[in-house]
């Protein structure tokens, strides 16, 4: 069985070639642009919100569960970027939609990174709970689980495609609005597929991750239709 690690390392080389083609494709000129105001800073705020929110709220939904783990979470590191990121342009005055050229590259990673999710099986906290259904997967302990690592997987490949044939229109919207296209899709489907973990819940049916989904969406939401792309 192919290591999680490997699968890891093909989504983050994926999302870097991925994102230099979407940006010879279709944003060097705005990339240009805003590249002398984003500065160092930007990246960094990416990386360090990243890395705080994926291991923040990582560990927080393990121990929740009643796992005395450090665990990561890649929803947990998109809020703790966006977060950061939102703040950083704030301080510096800096409006206007910027993350487009990651959206494409977003997706694909999240499609290969759940695929080593679920070769990790039961060890990984990732897997579904129980299914009569006949798709159902055995990850060891003979009991058949919804297989959601797949599920979020061929999700997000779709989610993927479609920006791209907008993007291969020309169309103002996913143009703008890529990344925040990309960011409510991946929180909507998220929040489906909670239901089917074995998480425990922290406000009625609802856990840690339900609650990072809604607040991803309404963020998601307001950039491409309250904001009117003025702070986003």
């Amino acid at each position: 069985m192919i290591p999680h690690a490997v699968f890891d390392v093909m989504a983050w080389l994926t999302a870097l070639l991925t994102t230099w083609l979407m940006y010879r494709w279709r944003f060097r000129e705005r990339i240009h642009a805003l590249s002398k105001r984003l500065g160092a800073g930007y990246y960094a705020s990416i990386s360090l919100g990243g890395l705080a929110g994926a291991f923040g709220f990582g560990t927080l939904n393990a121990f929740v569960s009643g796992q005395q783990v450090f665990a990561r979470s890649i929803l947990g590191g998109m809020v703790g970027a966006i977060t950061l990121v939102q703040i950083y342009k704030l301080k510096k005055g800096i409006h206007g939609p910027t993350g487009a050229v990651l959206a494409v590259p977003f997706c694909l990673a999240i499609a290969i990174g759940r695929l080593g999710c679920y070769q990790a099986g039961l060890v990984d906290l990732t897997h579904g709970t129980e299914t009569m259904l006949p798709w159902g997967v055995d990850f060891g302990d003979g009991v058949a689980r919804h297989p959601v690592q797949i599920y979020e997987s061929l999700t997000m490949l779709a989610v993927g495609l479609a920006l791209v044939v907008g993007l291969w229109m020309r169309s103002s919207r996913v143009q703008e609005n890529a990344f925040h296209l990309a960011v409510g899709a991946y929180g909507v489907q998220r929040f489906i597929w909670e239901f089917l973990k074995p998480y425990t819940t922290v406000i009625g049916p609802l856990n840690v991750f339900h609650i990072l989904c809604l607040v991803i969406c309404l963020y998601a939401v307001w950039m491409v239709y309250g904001s009117k792309n003025e702070t986003a």
